[in-house]
């Protein structure tokens, strides 16, 4: 891998979205509407400050999965991957450029989100602020990584769309954000155990109930990393060069 080809990369797509509004307003506009709507739904109750941090990184996971997966697969229809690595750019500089461009586009998502969050829905949250950005924008690149490997699966941009809920609404019903993880069953748990959502949410709660998280959130981060990485270096042998 070259860092000048993936920087090269990473601009390429930040130039592509820059001129996609409504790609803009997935990402940044969504999270704070759906966010929105459940402190609306909650008002007056404690609901919304148990389960808002953990929703702080749920959609944008979610809405990132989507957007990855999908911008990814059009590069390959339109044979502008084929073109890309005929040149000396790789697959990994490829993936790791997504990565980067996505990560920037998650890191303004995330403090969108989060002041959103906190100054207009009122989330009340025991830790530090900064802290619960940085979970939101991990989670967001978590979802951009997902997105980047199910595109490798995925043969039209409907099959994209069809992969969420076999990458996604598993860790979502077991992350803990339903029912505490130490409450499943015990093979549900033991699954739970193998999910990355699980130790986002994990942090996020941690955030929201301890004035010191620094420790455990650490834990749970360095955890949330490994599958960032994990599923790019899968998505780098998986990515074909055209969809049939």
């Amino acid at each position: 891998m070259s860092p000048d080809l993936t920087v090269a990369t990473a601009g390429r797509v930040l130039r592509q979205v820059r001129t996609d509004h409504r790609t803009i307003a997935l990402i940044i506009v969504v999270p704070c509407v759906l966010l929105g709507l459940l402190a609306w739904i909650y008002d007056g109750t404690p609901v919304f400050d148990r389960i808002g941090p953990a929703l702080l990184g749920v959609f944008p996971m979610v809405v990132m999965f989507i957007v990855t997966s999908v911008a990814t697969l059009r590069e390959r229809q339109s044979g502008t991957l084929e073109r890309l690595l005929t040149t000396p750019m790789g697959k990994g500089d490829f993936m790791l450029g997504y990565a980067v461009a996505f990560g920037l586009l998650a890191v303004v998502q995330a403090v969108v989100a989060t002041g959103f969050a906190v100054w207009v829905c009122d989330l009340d949250i025991a830790g530090p602020l900064w802290l619960l950005v940085v979970v939101a924008v991990a989670d967001a690149v978590l979802g951009t990584a997902l997105g980047l490997l199910a595109s490798g699966f995925a043969r039209t941009e409907f099959q994209a769309v069809q992969f969420m809920p076999a990458f996604i609404l598993p860790q979502f019903l077991l992350c803990g954000l339903l029912v505490p993880r130490e409450l499943l069953p015990p093979v549900l748990e033991w699954v739970s155990n193998l999910l990355p959502l699980s130790y986002a949410v994990d942090a996020m709660k941690e955030i929201t109930r301890n004035a010191d998280p620094f420790a455990e959130v650490a834990r749970d981060l360095g955890i949330v990393a490994g599958f960032i990485v994990a599923a790019l270096a899968l998505a780098s042998l998986t990515l074909s060069r055209r969809s049939p």
